[in-house]
């Protein structure tokens, strides 16, 4: 497996490094060596824009240099896997998503637990996700497409960039509250995904705003409506899928950092303090908005408090529609 990496430069002074006190390793932390930020899925996507991101402001903060590495393979599996087995010091980070927390939930390979074998470290981003139609279809509204799909089904396929992804769960979801089945075809990421929606060849997708408003904007796929309860202000032309007809439709994905188990809380808190000062910065901002993104801002016991009521609504809607991991 070919693994991507992306030297985003810069490297401890002498005088900041004699500011450290060097009462132990811990306590000079970083103290010369890179840190890599591990990204599960392959460049261009909004987990890997999150990471560099993260990683940009992290080397500026911690004067230290950070290395983003793509790590794709096994939906997410491959990269993480290699973080799980990271020694906990500080110097191996992944940058992930919703994806990360529902992995044992989805998929007989991901052999670990992402609750138990992972720290928290911060949450950075939310957005939306929008559903799309293929521009070659004759259908303009939700309710033409439900009519179609049930009249024809064989014409009908729903790409998933992912398995796990917030689009797969989102698609299953959609699939239960409308008791229309669509068949799912899965993608090693967004951009082929979204490639053969453009060509016509599956006639639906659902991702993230960050990777379909675009698109949607410029005329190169038509927009059924955006997963969010209100219509968002950057796309207000967008409806809400509950305007669309899907009542209590909602569904969003989001983006954070973990760290191998036993990294030390210290080391922790350090990299989510520089992360909420980031999330924070107008600069950055107006930058996430530009990315259809909104930050989030909050501390590891936030962050470990929302995902403790994450896994259990996953584990609801899977259960709801005999989901057996694949």
């Amino acid at each position: 497996m070919r693994r991507r990496s992306f030297l985003i430069g810069g490297g401890m002074t002498l005088a900041s490094a004699l500011a450290r006190p060097a009462v132990h390793a811990q306590s000079a932390w970083p103290h010369g060596q890179p840190i890599r930020m591990v990204v599960p899925f392959p460049a261009g996507a909004g987990v890997d824009g999150m990471a560099r991101l993260a990683a940009e402001r992290l080397q500026d903060k911690l004067g230290a240099t950070i290395i983003v590495e793509n790590r794709p393979g096994g939906a997410g599996v491959v990269g993480t896997t290699a973080v799980m087995q990271a020694k906990p010091d500080g110097y191996t980070l992944l940058g992930s998503a919703i994806n990360h927390v529902v992995l044992n939930l989805v998929l007989r390979g991901a052999t670990f637990d992402p609750q138990k074998d992972f720290e928290c470290v911060a949450r950075t981003a939310s957005a939306p996700l929008v559903m799309v139609i293929a521009p070659q279809r004759p259908e303009r509204t939700l309710t033409e497409i439900l009519e179609s799909a049930k009249r024809a089904p064989k014409e009908w396929t729903f790409a998933v960039p992912s398995l796990t992804a917030p689009a797969h769960l989102a698609a299953i979801d959609f699939m239960r509250r409308t008791g229309v089945k669509f068949t799912l075809a899965y993608y090693r990421g967004a951009a082929p995904a979204l490639t053969d929606v453009l060509g016509g060849h599956v006639q639906l997708m659902v991702d993230s705003a960050f990777t379909m408003v675009p698109a949607a904007l410029d005329g190169r796929l038509r927009a059924i409506g955006v997963t969010s309860r209100q219509r968002s202000p950057l796309a207000p032309q967008i409806p809400t899928m509950i305007e669309a007809g899907v009542p209590d439709f909602v569904a969003d994905s989001w983006y954070g950092i973990w760290a191998p188990k036993g990294t030390p809380v210290d080391i922790r808190q350090r990299i989510n303090d520089v992360m909420r000062e980031a999330m924070a910065d107008p600069e950055i901002v107006k930058k996430l908005q530009g990315w259809f993104l909104e930050p989030v801002a909050e501390s590891i016991d936030q962050t470990e408090t929302f995902i403790a009521g994450e896994v259990p609504r996953v584990v609801a809607l899977l259960k709801s529609v005999d989901f057996q991991p694949q």
